[in-house]
């Protein structure tokens, strides 16, 4: 297929190709008369504007890159979509480049995004959190984003805050007069593991409860670790009376596992997930879980992007956005428990505004209300 070019427009119209150029790119001034003949040249032949030979004279593309991780997962999907319409908003195209589950084409991956002489890159494939190579090998070239951690500094970081989640989930648990909770965590080695972690730890040495490590268990985000590791902790702690699983899925296999014991929700063990799917609102009891941002994490991080693509040259090295509780039926109550709120402040304010999402009810923390 032949595209349509300025001088096919230009040959049309009756004018000079410095003339159409000046029309179809918005720039300098002619008669309303001839602006009028060259509009109707490109809309008979179909013109569309060359963007690479554009971003020849302007130095821009007006297109961002995207490394993401697995977009078939809703919870990971989420910021790709916030970045994809903050782009839009302000004249952008997006190329998404997608990361293996172990990351070893991430360096490809780049690579491919920088060929395209994209504005900037984010970065959303939290499997490359360690990769040295990627963080040395960006640091520089061009502005860049991140909604996870990247070895070395230097790349400014937007993410929910984790170890509020941690926190938050404790105390409500903890309110609700559980002494004895166990959690399912996520995959060791990633860095949202270990701050949610130590948020549930911090809620337990808070209220002065002792930290057993008999309690902790692995689920590997998935159902049927979830559903494993319920079995192994009950097997190794059967007087356990709540359980906190680092995401939905895994809080799916949690409920699972206790239906097949002939354990009671929440009568014999409260239950909480995290991320707030929606196939939460569906299990049986409804799920109780934590609502995090995501989607405006995508958005803040692409505004950031485009304020260094513009030239900021100084930007918070850290953004943390506030998690929401979500009241459902899995831990006995569908409303606050009047129970301490987490006195940690977010270092953004924009994504507390209070969210309702479907038989559940969202609460934040006191102090960002």
């Amino acid at each position: 297929m032949n595209h349509v070019s300025l001088k096919d427009v230009a040959r049309r119209a009756g004018v000079s190709f410095q003339t159409a150029g000046k029309v179809l790119n918005n720039k300098g001034t002619v008669s309303a008369a001839t602006r009028q003949r060259i509009l109707a040249a490109a809309d008979e032949l179909g013109y569309v504007p060359n963007a690479l030979a554009r971003g020849l004279i302007t130095r821009s593309t007006a297109v961002i890159g995207v490394v993401a991780s697995d977009l078939s997962q809703t919870v990971l999907t989420q910021p790709v979509v916030g970045i994809e319409r903050e782009a839009r908003r302000q004249g952008h195209a997006v190329i998404i480049g997608s990361v293996d589950r172990d990351g070893r084409n991430a360096p490809e991956v780049v690579r491919r995004l920088l060929e395209q002489r994209v504005d900037g890159i984010i970065l959303v494939a939290p499997m490359i959190e360690e990769n040295v190579e990627i963080a040395t090998y960006l640091r520089g070239k061009l502005p860049v984003v991140s909604t996870h951690d990247l070895p070395g500094g230097g790349v400014p970081v937007i993410h929910v805050d984790d170890e509020a989640v941690g926190r938050l989930v404790g105390r409500h648990l903890i309110a609700l007069g559980h002494r004895q909770i166990g959690t399912i965590i996520g995959a060791p080695s990633r860095h949202v593991t270990g701050r949610r972690l130590a948020g549930y730890r911090h809620a337990l040495v808070e209220a002065g409860i002792p930290v057993d490590e008999r309690f902790v268990d692995e689920g590997q985000w998935e159902v049927e670790g979830g559903y494993q590791a319920t079995h192994r902790l009950l097997d190794r702690c059967p007087t356990l009376t709540a359980i906190f699983a680092h995401n939905d899925l895994m809080a799916v296999g949690v409920l699972a596992a206790l239906h097949d014991r002939g354990w009671a929700v929440p009568g014999d063990c409260a239950v909480i997930g995290c991320d707030d799917i929606p196939v939460g609102a569906r299990t049986i009891p409804p799920l109780t879980t934590m609502h995090l941002p995501f989607y405006d994490v995508g958005e803040q991080a692409a505004r950031l992007l485009f304020t260094l693509v513009a030239g900021q040259t100084d930007p918070p090295p850290e953004t943390l956005l506030a998690p929401s509780l979500v009241y459902r039926a899995s831990c006995g109550t569908a409303q606050p428990s009047g129970g301490r709120r987490d006195p940690a402040r977010p270092t953004d304010h924009s994504s507390t505004a209070p969210v309702r999402t479907a038989h559940g009810v969202v609460h934040q923390p006191e102090e960002t209300r």
